[in-house]
């Protein structure tokens, strides 16, 4: 084994991370989880702009598909959804933590399956605390008129996943899925959301990413950033590892094919080099170009604006901040028109053609960790974070343990006081239940125990 590898005692031993009693800032820890896993250096985001990357908040474990590579518990359709007085406390948390500014992804399960009005309230909670929301969501139920009422809650961003380990029906290959992330881009068609797709990469779908990075491209006017995940072996569903073809390299390289160009994923890094690659383009005339693929500039950049905030819905108030901080750096605002005067030019043709028209798309790559290979360094500098009752949590740890979690009582305070509420009762109590196995049958049982006969229930093993 690595000796880098988590022993499965060492990741029955990690827990979430306590709310700090030192007087750092949480971007002074951030910065300190990224050197401990020797992931500090001059294009690490991580601890310069972002204390996280970002925070998923689980609103429900229920969901209305049963993909083949899920991360959720077995035992996720046996759930009670939290209560709305728990998610506050929890959105509370994730601010404690990470103060305003942090990204909230509200997740599940798909969050689309919990009531519309309480929704509502979760994103403009998130909101009133200065904290951007991004609704995760498989899209099935997530119509027009709830995108913009959750729109108007304040909600930043609406994520869509669609790809072929879902397994909806009538959809033979990856591609034929378009028909369905085109219906889901006219639903959000010029509400004020930005419009991520994400994608599970695996070896059934593979040799389509070329194909499908060229389809986010033709909609880069309304599709922000396209995100591909690749397939991880998280202990459920009924694929596990994945072919040998599929690493980030390759990943990267079918993209750029897509794209009709090298990428620029080189010019920044957000948590550990080993888990995420990003690129930041332009789009004008169907053509991409790449908008950072300087990495020397990249970085200084980075460094010397890595204090301005980021306002993704007004645009024009990010620009403004960017400007004043080049008019206190005489140095740095030559450098960019000197940039930016270049990159214009490479894209003049294609402007003119496009009539002025050039709009943004960014492409992620996420590598996940599978359950029983976790690298601590990677884990250490983790940059997306799920949201338990006790603390934040490296996602890729949080899904090689699920059930420790989603299956214990949570204590939480009601008007009543501190009470005991029940996962799998959805009840409060006074006194703290026992935690126990969820008994599964053929409606609620998912990944493996989906292959259970006759209808006969069976447990779901809980690791404490």
């Amino acid at each position: 084994m690595n000796q880098n590898s988590l022993t499965a005692q060492q990741v029955h031993q990690w827990q979430p991370f306590a709310l700090p009693a030192d007087a750092l800032t949480p971007m002074q820890r951030a910065q300190a989880r990224a050197e401990r896993a020797g992931q500090w250096h001059s294009s690490q985001y991580l601890g310069r702009r972002w204390a996280i990357g970002c925070v998923a908040l689980e609103i429900t474990q229920r969901c209305n598909l049963d993909c083949t590579l899920c991360y959720l518990s077995e035992s996720s359709q046996a759930l009670k959804d939290l209560p709305l007085v728990e998610i506050f406390r929890r959105v509370d948390l994730i601010h404690a933590h990470y103060g305003p500014g942090t990204d909230v992804q509200v997740t599940g399960g798909d969050p689309t399956l919990r009531d519309a009005g309480e929704l509502v309230q979760i994103v403009a909670y998130v909101n009133a605390k200065g904290m951007r929301s991004s609704l995760f969501t498989n899209g099935i139920l997530a119509e027009r008129e709830l995108l913009a009422a959750l729109a108007k809650a304040g909600l930043t961003d609406v994520a869509f996943h669609v790809d072929m380990t879902q397994q909806r029906k009538g959809y033979a290959s990856e591609l034929e899925l378009n028909v369905v992330r085109e219906c889901y881009i006219e639903a959000a068609r010029g509400l004020p959301l930005r419009v991520f797709f994400n994608t599970t990469v695996f070896d059934g779908n593979f040799q389509e990413i070329t194909a499908l990075a060229a389809f986010f491209v033709r909609h880069a006017d309304v599709v922000k950033l396209a995100s591909f995940q690749l397939q991880a072996d998280s202990g459920r569903g009924v694929l596990h590892s994945r072919g040998y073809a599929i690493d980030a390299d390759s990943v990267q390289a079918r993209i750029s094919a897509g794209a009709g160009r090298q990428l620029a994923f080189a010019a920044g890094t957000v948590g550990h080099h080993d888990c995420n690659r990003s690129a930041f383009t332009l789009v004008s005339n169907g053509r991409v170009h790449n908008l950072l693929d300087d990495t020397d500039y990249a970085q200084r950049l980075l460094n010397e604006t890595c204090d301005v905030p980021i306002d993704r819905a007004r645009k024009w108030r990010t620009a403004w901040r960017f400007a004043a901080v080049g008019l206190r750096r005489p140095a740095l605002l030559l450098r960019s028109i000197r940039y930016f005067a270049g990159l214009a030019w490479r894209m003049r043709g294609d402007f003119m053609r496009a009539r002025g028209q050039v709009t943004n798309l960014g492409f992620f790559i996420h590598n996940f960790m599978d359950a029983k290979h976790l690298q601590c360094d990677r884990v250490e500098a983790c940059s997306f974070m799920v949201m338990t009752a006790e603390g934040p949590l490296s996602m890729c740890i949080h899904n090689a343990k699920r059930d420790a979690y989603l299956l214990t009582p949570v204590a939480t305070a009601t008007p009543d006081g501190q009470q005991w509420w029940s996962p799998i009762s959805g009840q409060f109590s006074l006194e703290k239940p026992p935690t126990r196995p969820v008994m599964l049958d053929k409606k609620t049982a998912r990944g493996r125990a989906r292959e259970i006969k006759g209808g006969k229930s069976i447990p779901v093993e809980v690791i404490e």
